[in-house]
């Protein structure tokens, strides 16, 4: 059994990923606002910090799992998005790789996306690229000349940068070749305390209502859980930077001929 840190760890599907990690027999160190181990604010980099060396305290420096699933959106102000979305999670993911690389087994990571990632039209790049820059003054910057939508903007850019995140790293000699297997799970509209925020909404509740998702309803958060807790387990020892759409089809629905594509390289360059 091993040590499995989880944010959010107090609501959604972050308790409902502690739930089945406990009764797994592992030991979670959760992160949150309250009811953790870890208390914490990671709207600011001072909590962020914070949090990340009582993490490393409380596991002397060695973790068998990690899942980011702390987050926020509509109607919540924008710029506590782009702060616990991104940076919440940047700050894990990076701080712990070490802790994760400790492991005497394979170490997984579970980051929590979105399908907004995919379903969210005409998301700025130029916001995505400042985020997985770590130019926080940029990103903050740009949520000024966003307009109307710009919550919209800074959830989907805030999970796109996580996504993409895994992308680029989790194939690479510092995560796979150093025994860590990093993944996300990208859900769409789950029932959470954070979707029914954005339902008692006046601007965005009817937005979401009307967003179509072909298998009907929402997801519950021990659905998303299930699939975490698959992807926390020897079932992804081969497994490393999926996007994992746990969705009710609304990706496929949206992008159904944009995906897979083949990719033309010099193949004498994986000599």
């Amino acid at each position: 059994m091993g040590t499995v840190v989880i944010t959010g760890s107090a609501s959604g599907i972050g308790a409902a990923t502690r739930t089945r990690v406990e009764a797994a027999g592992h030991t979670v160190v959760g992160v949150d606002l309250r009811d953790a181990e870890v208390l914490a604010d990671l709207s600011t980099d001072e909590g962020r910090s914070a949090a990340l060396a009582d993490v490393l305290e409380r596991t002397d420096g060695v973790i068998d799992g990690l899942v980011t699933s702390a987050g926020v959106g509509p109607p919540v102000n924008e710029h506590l998005v782009l702060d616990i979305n991104w940076f919440g999670t940047e700050v894990f993911l990076t701080g712990l790789r070490e802790a994760l690389a400790a492991s005497e087994g394979i170490a997984k990571v579970v980051a929590v996306s979105s399908n907004s990632t995919t379903t969210s039209p005409n998301t700025p790049d130029e916001l995505i690229d400042a985020l997985l820059a770590m130019d926080g003054a940029s990103a903050h910057a740009q949520l000024e000349d966003l307009g109307d939508f710009v919550i919209g903007f800074a959830y989907a850019a805030s999970k796109t940068a996580v996504a993409r995140y895994v992308r680029r790293h989790a194939p690479t000699p510092e995560w796979a070749g150093s025994g860590i297997r990093m993944n996300a799970v990208a859900p769409g509209a789950t029932m959470t305390p954070l979707l029914q925020g954005g339902l008692d909404d006046e601007m965005f509740g009817p937005a979401i209502k009307g967003f179509p998702v072909p298998t009907g309803g929402f997801g519950s958060p021990e659905q998303i859980a299930t699939w975490i807790e698959m992807m926390l387990s020897d079932a992804a020892d081969f497994m490393a930077g999926s996007i994992v759409f746990v969705d009710g089809g609304t990706d496929a629905m949206v992008r159904a001929d944009d995906w897979p594509r083949t990719y033309n390289f010099d193949m004498g360059s994986l000599s």
